[in-house]
């Protein structure tokens, strides 16, 4: 008896797109399969899928839920959470289809790809629980094609043992072999997968699922399904004899002509396809891929970005120490210091990039605009990320080496939230209703997005280091924590209770009610634990 498989997808796609997916749809070859189709309309502005639904009779389409913009372009694609679990939900609905009506197989697949005729029952043939086909996508267009599937975690393309130290150089080493691995024909077992992916009736009745696993900090529905499918006992496989062309940029259209060409003249040969003939469109060739060191796929430029006004004496000198243990480029802007700020500066950042600024006159009774000029100054240094430090801030002891492994492997995060925490002595913080900012993530890190128009809260206090938008973008979270030490001394915790009672006596930007609690001569602490 031929094999029942529903192949699904939630559609929300350009015409231009949509049309070639449908197309490779159309030639997928079936003869040893009984193939249904089923999407979700997810309020597309054509009418495409009704189409391809009148031609066939074994076609269902299920509109979508509430209406949410989705943005790309052609640097890269913008999601963010609640359309992620929008998302989820779809394939959920899709998982429940499939088991109430008794599929063997359910093959879901991105709208946004060609496939291979030979894909499915090349995939069917494995009899793998849940097995992807792997294709390749310049995540931005001056990185190097990568795999949609990963080793472990976020998306880590090196193995390595828990706890196993490893240099950069060793990281690049294995990153490198997992690339090359994944360029020869073969079906190999992985960490992490999605977007072209055959699940089994098996996995199916094990229970996966795409919803939120509240307590994994990880950003995309596929990463929770892989976590709960490896918790269910299953294994993930990634597959690479037919990998599918990605249309990730609509520009690349004109490429798939290419693609399917190499595929016209493999069927008319009646030969197996040559993936390193089609791979050539979206890959590069084996020798072009050792040509390119991981620093291609990093985040290469690192700019630091920070504000300071009088900070002799204080913390600068620590902060700027650490950070050139990560840094690419320094961007200061200095609000009028009547002290020795700028030598101190420029003494510590010695032998990095240097871009400083000083105003004749201060501007700290109107953050908002300092805060703009200094978004302005980092991104004139063209970096890939941008860090944004105060004086007082300062990552705790390990993350130096650890911050630059973070941000090279996370092509599918834009920006990065860590926890503050404000000492209160050396070893201690404060923590009581008023004071909990160590309880909640918050952006420090984000991606220099070529186009993207910030937009910022107005106000002249607590107005944010980063544009409000750049939460529309995708974020990730970090267990990284930073020292915020600017309450350490009795001395600045006095002078920050006058500045705050001075540029917002109403309370109208923050909490009268913590500002008054500064001066709290027993505050409840507790001990920082050194990981």
């Amino acid at each position: 008896m031929k094999p029942r498989v529903l192949l699904a997808s939630p559609v929300k796609q350009q015409e231009k797109v949509l049309s070639e997916f449908l197309d490779s749809l159309a030639r997928l070859e079936t003869t040893e399969v009984k193939l249904d189709f089923t999407f979700i309309d997810d309020h597309n502005d054509h009418t495409l899928l009704t189409r391809f639904a009148l031609e066939r009779p074994n076609v269902r389409i299920f509109p979508g839920d509430t209406e949410g913009d989705y943005h790309r372009d052609e640097s890269t694609h913008y999601w963010r959470e609640e359309l992620i679990w929008k998302v989820a939900l779809y394939k959920d609905r899709f998982i429940k289809i499939a088991l109430d009506e008794g599929y063997d197989y359910l093959f879901l697949v991105d709208s946004d790809l060609y496939l291979d005729p030979k894909t499915l029952l090349h995939l069917l043939s494995l009899k793998k629980a849940i097995v992807s086909e792997v294709y390749w996508t310049r995540w931005k267009p001056e990185l190097i094609p990568l795999p949609q599937v990963w080793i472990r975690d976020q998306y880590t393309l090196y193995a390595s043992s828990r706890g196993e130290p490893l240099s950069e150089e060793e990281m690049n080493k294995r990153t490198q072999d997992f690339i090359q691995m994944l360029s020869h024909q073969g079906t190999y077992k992985v960490g992490g997968l999605g977007a072209c992916t055959l699940i089994s009736r098996q996995a199916l009745e094990r229970g996966v699922s795409f919803r939120e696993i509240y307590n994994l900090g990880f950003t995309g529905e596929d990463r929770h399904f892989c976590v709960r499918a490896v918790a269910l006992g299953l294994e993930l496989y990634a597959d690479t004899h037919y990998p599918p062309f990605h249309i990730y940029r609509e520009s690349e259209l004109n490429k798939l002509r290419d693609y399917k060409e190499n595929l016209s003249n493999a069927i008319q040969s009646h030969s197996t396809l040559d993936t390193s003939c089609v791979v050539a469109s979206v890959t590069p060739p084996h020798d072009q891929t050792k040509a390119h060191s991981i620093q291609t796929v990093s985040p290469g430029k690192i700019t630091l970005a920070m504000l300071v006004r009088n900070e002799s004496g204080r913390h600068l000198e620590i902060v700027l120490k650490q950070a050139t243990e990560y840094i690419d480029h320094a961007v200061i802007l200095d609000d009028a210091s009547e002290d020795n700020t700028v030598e101190q500066c420029q003494e510590i950042l010695k032998g990095i990039p240097l871009t400083l600024l000083s105003n004749k006159k201060p501007l700290f009774h109107n953050e908002i605009s300092l805060r703009k000029q200094l978004w302005e100054m980092a991104l004139s240094t063209n970096p890939e990320w941008i860090i944004i430090l105060d004086a007082d801030e300062l990552f705790e002891e390990s993350a130096p080496k650890r911050l630059r492994e973070l941000l090279a492997h996370s092509l599918d995060i834009d920006y990065f939230s860590f926890r503050l925490f404000d000492l209160w002595t050396e070893k201690h913080y404060r923590e009581d209703l008023l004071w909990q900012a160590h309880k909640w993530y918050r952006p420090f890190i984000v991606r220099n997005i070529p186009g993207f128009q910030a937009e910022w809260q107005e106000t002249p206090q607590h107005c944010g280091r980063f544009p409000r938008n750049i939460m529309d973008l995708r974020g990730g979270t970090s267990p990284l924590r930073i020292k915020h030490l600017g309450w350490l001394r009795p001395q600045d915790r006095l002078a920050k209770y006058y500045r705050y009672k001075q540029l917002d006596p109403n309370g109208t930007y923050g909490n009268l009610e913590q500002y008054r609690s500064i001066l709290d001569p027993n505050p409840n602490l507790v001990l920082w634990e050194i990981d």
